[in-house]
């Protein structure tokens, strides 16, 4: 017997799914939207809308198609509320123009800003993304986004030329740090370093928020401690050092001190109010974030 869409079988599909296909998605939507810290929240939001709509699906033996046009449409709407949607009208003879495919190479791709992609049109940026990046078929692209194959190819053709036009142009300017904050992020790197966990906890206000994204929340500096700090003093697989994460101030996390690899394996924000630490953002259990963020060490 075929299981129902509310089945513990077909949740259990989509759970492994989710697992699977995340850094996936995150990639997806961290370039539409522009951020990599950002994109994570959007992803967040597509995979909650999913998991409540799985009842609602007729047929489910594309999941994965089903995931990504969730997360296409909430970076669209991302975009609709921040104002930063543009639109493309494509005429027949761009359409009929577009018969040659050439991709974007991997070296190409690695030097372009995440903020670039939004110089270019939805369309153009989803095609690019999906095909360029993600290394999907021209079929496959179709079914995603609802569109014909030669207007795809008319998409990419255009995107791939405007993003080389902006490649060679766009500067990221660098970040304006500052240099209270600074000090108070090198004093809380210290002291985790160090492993005094009493000296950090003191440095939180008293009603602090962790959000240890993707496993998760505590409120309370006790709370924080009894069970965050806890956590890390059992474990050997960090080493904070300070850095910028999309030109905010971050900790930035390598898996050892003597590490000497360009990226970190992940990385924390930190929302500082006066002399003390108000919220802690820890992406240990969302390491994908990291591989798409654009990363500074100090």
């Amino acid at each position: 017997m075929t299981p129902t869409l509310n089945s513990a079988e077909v949740r259990g599909e989509f759970e492994g799914l989710i697992e699977t296909i995340r850094p996936e998605l995150h990639r997806y939507v961290a370039r539409m939207i522009g951020s990599a810290i950002d994109g994570e929240d959007v992803v967040q939001e597509a995979v909650l809308k999913a998991f409540y709509s799985l009842g609602q699906i007729k047929n489910h033996s594309n999941l994965r198609g089903w995931l990504f046009r969730i997360a296409h449409n909430k970076a669209i709407d991302y975009l609709r509320g921040r104002k930063l949607e543009t639109m493309e009208e494509l005429d027949e003879t761009m359409i009929a123009a577009a018969a040659e495919d050439s991709p974007l190479e991997q070296k190409e791709l690695a030097a372009v800003a995440l903020k670039a992609f939004l110089r270019l049109a939805p369309r153009q940026r989803s095609c690019v993304i999906l095909k360029d990046v993600l290394g999907y078929s021209l079929a496959e692209i179709s079914e995603l986004i609802e569109s014909s194959i030669p207007e795809i190819k008319a998409v990419l053709n255009r995107g791939r030329t405007r993003l080389r036009e902006i490649g060679k142009t766009f500067e990221t300017a660098a970040p304006a740090l500052d240099e209270r904050e600074l000090k108070l992020l090198s004093r809380y790197i210290e002291r985790f370093n160090a492993r005094d966990f009493e000296a950090v906890c003191g440095m939180l206000r008293a009603e602090a928020r962790l959000d240890l994204v993707n496993k998760s929340k505590l409120r309370g500096a006790d709370e924080i401690s009894r069970k965050y700090f806890h956590n890390y003093r059992k474990l050997d697989d960090w080493h904070f050092r300070l850095g910028t994460v999309e030109r905010r101030p971050a900790i930035l996390v390598f898996d050892s001190p003597t590490e000497t690899a360009a990226r970190p394996v992940y990385f924390l924000l930190l929302t500082i109010e006066g002399e003390q630490v108000a919220a802690i953002r820890d992406y240990r259990y969302a390491r994908h974030v990291a591989e798409t963020a654009e990363i500074t060490t100090i």
